[in-house]
């Protein structure tokens, strides 16, 4: 038996340098020796996203003649893979340009990012692998950024530590008179984007109240203040304790506050602090403020109501909000949102909506085409080492797939062409006078494909169905998750019209016909091949 307790035994697995690591503190001036050091801590939210992405690495390949760059970030899920993305190359490349152009100060930076698809086509995965992505990222050497806390006097001769309500950068604690000159005497690339933001931003009204404060008190001498009462420590990002991320959620339209952005007046501090324009006497604690540096995640997006319109128009196009009762507050922080189909048509019927839209860079979420893409989406909930208790034969999920993409494609207008030949043609296959050419005409021809047919969350429903109706029963085969999806169309919430159930049973047609064929080859190469072949078939 070992001599070590249980206690001791797990408490090997605590990792005491990395906690003070992240925990580090220091000086106002060991944190700008760390800046010359390395300038890139000093990036603005946009180039620390679009780093972060990058960082995981990338390839590039053609497919259809078309290049295409596929970002590591999005298929190798931090999480064990339980968030990984497929089949979503293009729209995630578009994606990603989009967080260069703003990362390098073109425009998208002052513009909300808005994933638009159909239900069920990963927008919100895709958001919850940034925030998670930025969560790690921070802690990192390479991610790594800081902000600072005061050391104010309090009348008994004590210390209190007042945080930075909205994780302020310590550059902006230099006078904004002679930032410019001071940063350029450091060293630093003033035509830099980051560095811009940062020389036309401004202290919180908190940190305003104690800078001034402090100033008064020491005569002016900037240089005392900072090294008497200024603590920078490492900052990083945790949406559970919403530090850097934010996720703003609409409720219904009559309980909607636009406080829940902002942040609203502490009623008990007004008695401390006798006015409620007393910045102390005050919550910066809204999804915007403690989201700044970081990322804010609008679930719904368009359900906001309009009151809401200000707030977020403000933030997206001057990099600032209101609270109330104070000035202006500098924030910065990627906004991007989602919406399905339904909510972006209103919104392009709304003339209120007019400000929002010319403000919106809209990025289409679709269906995955490919029935491999979709199969590895499948696999991820059914793979062997996640079901054990019933056998899932061979070709059940590709079967599932295949219907699912085959309701996503419009039927090809070309007479020689079926819309099974061109399922294969999309996912790869050859097929004789196609070429590359070919296909991606096809695609062209095509421009609402992927925005509208099954739901993976409906094929995926359907299979779980399956596998608890056998369990303990030993497998299940293509023909009972056809069953199974065809049956759960009676009270499929989403698909009413009758002509549509009735393409879907005849699509399912198609689906059987082509999983006859690959079994009927299949059982040809055993037989040519020898007995114990058709023994591993069976």
């Amino acid at each position: 038996m070992s001599s070590k307790s249980l206690l001791q035994n797990l408490a090997q697995h605590n990792n005491v340098e990395e906690f003070r690591e992240l925990a580090w503190q220091g000086s106002f001036e060991d944190y700008l020796n760390i800046v010359v050091e390395d300038p890139k801590i000093l990036r603005n939210a946009w180039q620390r996203l679009f780093d972060m992405i990058t960082s995981q690495g990338m390839e590039e390949y053609v497919d259809n003649k078309k290049k295409i760059v596929r970002y590591h970030f999005f298929s190798d899920d931090p999480n064990g893979g339980a968030d990984a993305v497929f089949g979503l190359e293009i729209p995630l490349m578009k994606l990603v340009d989009v967080f260069k152009a703003a990362a390098q100060g073109f425009g998208p930076e002052k513009r909300i990012i808005l994933l638009h698809g159909p239900v069920g086509s990963a927008k919100s995965t895709i958001v919850r692998l940034l925030k998670k992505g930025l969560e790690l990222y921070t802690h990192s050497k390479e991610g790594r950024l800081y902000t600072f806390e005061w050391h104010m006097p309090t009348e008994d001769g004590g210390t209190e530590i007042i945080g930075s309500p909205t994780n302020e950068d310590p550059i902006l604690l230099i006078p904004q008179e002679w930032r410019k000159k001071a940063l350029n005497d450091m060293g630093l690339q003033l035509d830099d984007q980051a560095i811009k933001h940062l020389l036309n931003a401004d202290l919180s009204p908190p940190s305003r109240f104690h800078f001034k404060e402090l100033m008064v008190r020491y005569e002016g001498d900037w240089e005392q203040v900072v090294k008497n009462h200024v603590r920078v420590k490492r900052l990083v990002f945790s949406e559970k304790d919403r530090v850097g991320i934010g996720t703003f959620q609409p409720k219904d339209e009559k309980n909607q506050d636009s406080t829940e952005l902002t942040g609203d007046i502490n009623y008990r501090k007004i008695a401390v602090y006798g006015s409620d324009s007393d910045p102390r006497a005050f919550n910066f604690d809204g999804e915007f403020c403690i989201a700044n540096r970081g990322i804010i995640e609008f679930v719904e997006v368009l359900k906001l109501d309009v009151a809401f319109l200000y707030d977020l128009l403000g933030a997206t196009q001057e990099h600032k909000i209101k609270p109330k009762k104070f000035a202006q507050t500098d924030i910065d922080e990627v906004i991007i949102g989602h919406t399905n189909e339904a909510e972006y048509r209103r919104l392009i019927n709304n003339e209120f909506m007019e400000a929002l839209r010319d403000r919106t860079i809209k990025i289409d979420i679709p269906y995955s085409t490919k029935v491999s893409n979709e199969v590895e989406i499948y696999k991820k909930d059914f793979s062997p080492k996640r079901v054990r208790s019933v056998h899932i034969a061979p070709h059940t999920l590709e079967v599932a797939a295949m219907w699912a993409v085959l309701s996503r494609l419009e039927q090809p207008n070309r007479p020689n062409l079926t819309v099974v030949q061109k399922m294969k043609l999309y996912d790869g296959k050859t097929l004789p006078g196609y070429t590359q050419d070919n296909v991606k005409e096809l695609r062209k021809e095509s421009r609402r494909e992927g925005m509208e047919g099954v739901s993976p969350r409906y094929v995926q429903d359907k299979i779980s169905n399956a596998l608890v109706s056998r369990e303990g029963h030993g497998s299940i085969n293509p023909f009972m998750v056809m069953n199974a999806l065809l049956a759960g169309m009676k009270a499929h919430s989403l698909i009413t019209d009758e002509d549509e159930k009735k393409r879907l049973r005849e699509l399912m047609s198609l689906v059987k016909q082509e999983y006859e064929d690959v079994i009927k080859n299949e059982v040809q190469r055993a037989i040519s091949a020898d007995e114990e072949a058709i023994n591993r078939l069976c």
